[in-house]
């Protein structure tokens, strides 16, 4: 665990822990020393910090490649942020440039690590749960990791839509069983994501969508 990650996971963890009391079940289910994904619902930004303090294991997140190359003293010290925690660039410019955060993830995958993965693509407008990409499916595949399902309620009470400040309210992470992943064809990549979806589903009692969920306005 990078130290800078390790710093943060004993102090903001407590921090968060404290305000909002957290319930972790299923952590059994994680790889004690191998590369997995963790494929979680997407309620909020919040999602990204729960799941990364309360997995007792360095996660390796996305990070817009901007906040690589920022200039000025800030910049500097966002990049030395953002490097220390060893996050994943990923440009936003789309096509290959997106996959070239996939290609970074892959390395850290097959060395042993965790990375986390939004099947949704973005996150849920209305709370429910809506229908996978097939991205994360295919990373495991080609690092030949396993993916793991997990549930995250009470993140989107923090912060509704109009409220400015957060308030307080109960969060809960399930972490379910590894799914292996095998892909060799277009219809496995869309099968294995939507069992893991299902099983995304059987964490949180979402309402499931057959849809894909709205872009975000910025």
């Amino acid at each position: 665990m990078p130290p800078l990650y390790a710093g943060a996971h004993r102090t903001l963890g407590a921090l968060l822990r404290t305000f909002w009391p957290t319930t972790v079940t299923g952590l059994e289910h994680l790889p004690a020393d191998s590369g997995a994904i963790l494929c979680a619902n997407h309620h909020a930004v919040a999602d990204q910090l729960f799941l990364g303090v309360n997995t007792p294991r360095h996660v390796a997140f996305w990070a817009k490649a901007e906040y690589f190359r920022s200039p000025g003293l800030r910049g500097k010290l966002t990049r030395r942020v953002v490097t220390g925690m060893g996050a994943i660039p990923v440009e936003r410019a789309g096509g290959r440039a997106v996959l070239s955060a996939f290609d970074a993830a892959v390395p850290i995958l097959r060395a042993g690590g965790l990375v986390a993965v939004f099947p949704e693509g973005t996150r849920s407008p209305d709370g429910r749960l809506y229908r996978g990409r097939t991205g994360a499916i295919r990373l495991a595949a080609q690092a030949g990791v396993p993916v793991v399902p997990v549930g995250i309620l009470g993140t989107e009470r923090i912060r509704p839509a109009g409220r400015r400040l957060p308030r307080r309210h109960p969060i809960t992470l399930a972490f379910g069983p590894a799914i292996p992943v095998r892909v060799e064809s277009a219809r496995d990549a869309r099968r294995l994501t939507d069992e893991l979806t299902a099983a995304i589903r059987s964490l949180t009692g979402q309402e499931y969508v057959p849809t894909y969920a709205p872009a975000r306005i910025p």
